[in-house]
């Protein structure tokens, strides 16, 4: 099948949440913009997160999954996502599903005129500390960056796929993918999206995560701007 568009699902022991993962993006494919396949990178899950993504695979041919020898953390995922992809679209939700599959259509109409667009979490359904943690880091990041977004952190994206491959690895990239967009010279967008609580398994992320973290991470980002090196090409053989 010729496939447009790939959502990629990273994986970190999530087995309470997969079967809900499935009928979701099964659901989403029938009534989906592009003609949409699953990639599942499983991030050296310790339960039974693998079994289950080859049992939906097995049963599904629009899913698919990579699986790493450990844990490398959601950075890596990602980025493996990106480098297994091969649509012209590529996109991410965790799955935990607190945000919603549908909401991909609301960000495929801008795509043709953006290179990345990202949701921005309307009402957000967490706790006060999560809330606050990650409106505090967001601040910090956009006055390093000067992306201009509100929640980079929002995981629900999709991108031209040549500039997800052309972003260079390094941890903590997640929270900068608007940003690393931009020292290509594209262009992004944020757009409302909905939120809902986590229904089952635990966040891998805490108060360093959201907040200690993404600090040293702009450190680590400002460097690779000042490195970055970006290039047209004006004519090929």
């Amino acid at each position: 099948m010729d496939y447009q568009f790939t959502i990629i699902v990273p994986v970190y022991n999530e087995e309470d949440n997969l079967a809900r993962v499935e009928q979701e993006l099964l659901a989403y494919i029938k009534i989906a913009s592009k003609k949409t396949k699953i990639l599942f990178v499983n991030d050296g899950s310790k339960d039974n997160s693998q079994q289950l993504i080859e049992a939906i695979a097995a049963r599904n041919p629009e899913f698919q999954y990579i699986s790493f020898t450990e844990n490398r953390g959601l950075s890596a995922a990602i980025k493996a996502g990106f480098d297994y992809t091969n649509t012209e679209l590529v996109g991410y939700i965790d799955s935990d599903l607190q945000t919603a599959p549908e909401d991909f259509n609301l960000l495929l109409k801008y795509i043709n005129d953006y290179d990345l667009v990202t949701g921005v979490r309307a009402n957000r359904k967490d706790s006060f500390v999560k809330n606050m943690s990650s409106t505090i880091a967001n601040g910090i990041r956009r006055a390093f960056t000067k992306d201009g977004m509100d929640d980079t952190g929002c995981p629900l994206k999709v991108i031209k796929t040549d500039y997800a491959k052309r972003i260079p690895m390094f941890k903590g990239l997640h929270r900068f993918l608007p940003a690393m967009i931009l020292l290509q010279n594209g262009k992004i967008i944020q757009v409302p999206v909905q939120h809902f609580p986590r229904l089952a398994g635990q966040a891998n992320f805490g108060v360093w995560n959201r907040l200690f973290g993404p600090l040293m991470d702009c450190f680590a980002y400002l460097w690779m701007k000042k490195k970055y090196i970006n290039y047209s090409v004006e004519k090929q053989s």
